[in-house]
């Protein structure tokens, strides 16, 4: 079996995906295989196929792939409608998300950890803007002038109001709360350079001491890192137990450094230097700053989700949609992780 092959048997061992797909309907015609479907989905994301007819070609010409998924030959293997039926299906219902969430706190709930690294990366989407789809007759017309002596408008920054009321809402109201529409994104790259995408952002949290994925987020391409932090925190601590958050400058915040802190874990964010500020506050010592290299683990994972796991390439729409694709990748990168572990 080669590499791929050996990694989707043992993914497909280590999934519960029997009890995690819904029954069958009592009547009617009966619905194609759901399990070999999934299990097809992952094969995808593992062997790096870019659309569902590369897929079905090589479900068709490789009987080794075909037996792992659950069919046996040629005439057993459903149409691409189908499959499209299928992916619909388990984005619906967030099944990949389901999955990994499972396969984490089976394999990592008893494990100790010393740092988690947060951090995101750009998804580009291959859909519009929302604004773009608004019919020119419907857009409305500019708004007169302020007068003279009247009170300016009161503009409320997305990034602060969000901030202010997470700590007071759950989680289910923080993922809720998060724009999760395809918009605009914009990064400074190392070189100082300002890089555009159109499209998503992923965030996620990854633990040393294996590099595994702990919990993950889609949200829109415009925003901000700091808003995400809070949620990702409250899922990862469902799973997983760990003493120091790694982040970059962009989750330097007092609310964040607050729940990391009410939480017992050292905050170990990369300081902003501010306006009027000679100084940073909360600047590194030696110490830390070898500690923050634990930070490259996110990196690398990105760019490994991105070349090996169909991250780089997506022709679904939708976040949804778009966000399951993702996290078929995830879940296998989190399942190869382990195994070169084990090994």
């Amino acid at each position: 079996m080669s590499k791929q092959s050996q990694l989707l048997a043992a993914l497909l061992t280590l999934l519960p995906l029997a009890s995690s797909l819904p029954a069958g309907a009592p009547t009617g015609r009966p619905p194609a295989n759901r399990q070999a479907l999934a299990a097809a989905f992952f094969a995808k994301a593992i062997f790096n196929l870019t659309t569902t007819r590369q897929l079905l070609d090589r479900l068709r010409h490789d009987p080794q792939l075909r037996r792992l998924c659950g069919w046996n030959s040629r005439a057993q293997i459903p149409a691409e409608a189908t499959f499209s039926r299928a992916f619909a299906e388990f984005s619906a219902s967030g099944l990949p998300h389901k999955l990994h969430q499972a396969l984490v706190h089976k394999t990592l709930a008893d494990r100790r950890f010393q740092f988690l690294a947060r951090d995101s990366t750009a998804i580009e989407a291959r859909e519009r803007l929302p604004q773009d789809r608004v019919p020119a007759h419907s857009k409305k017309k500019n708004k007169p002038p302020r007068k003279r002596g009247s009170h300016p408008r009161a503009k409320a920054t997305a990034r602060g109001s969000l901030l202010q009321r997470q700590p007071h809402q759950n989680l289910e109201q923080m993922i809720a709360d998060l724009p999760k529409q395809c918009s605009l994104g914009v990064k400074t790259s190392s070189k100082g350079h300002q890089q555009y995408w159109r499209g998503y952002k992923l965030h996620w949290d990854v633990v040393d001491g294996g590099r595994f994925p702990v919990s993950c987020l889609l949200t829109g391409a415009s925003v901000h890192d700091s808003q995400v932090a809070l949620p990702l925190m409250e899922m990862s601590r469902k799973h997983v137990h760990w003493k120091c958050d790694v982040m970059d400058s962009a989750y330097d915040a007092k609310a964040i450094r607050q729940r990391c802190t009410q939480l017992g874990h050292q905050a170990l964010i990369k300081p902003v230097k501010r306006w009027k500020q000679r100084h940073a506050l909360h600047a590194f010592t030696l110490e830390q700053q070898e500690q923050f290299k634990v930070r490259t683990i996110v990196e690398q994972l990105n760019g490994r989700l991105k070349d090996e796991f169909g991250g780089r390439i997506i022709y679904v729409r939708g976040g949804l949609k778009i966000g399951a694709h993702l996290m078929f990748g995830v879940v296998a990168l989190t399942v190869d992780q382990l195994l070169r572990t084990v090994v």
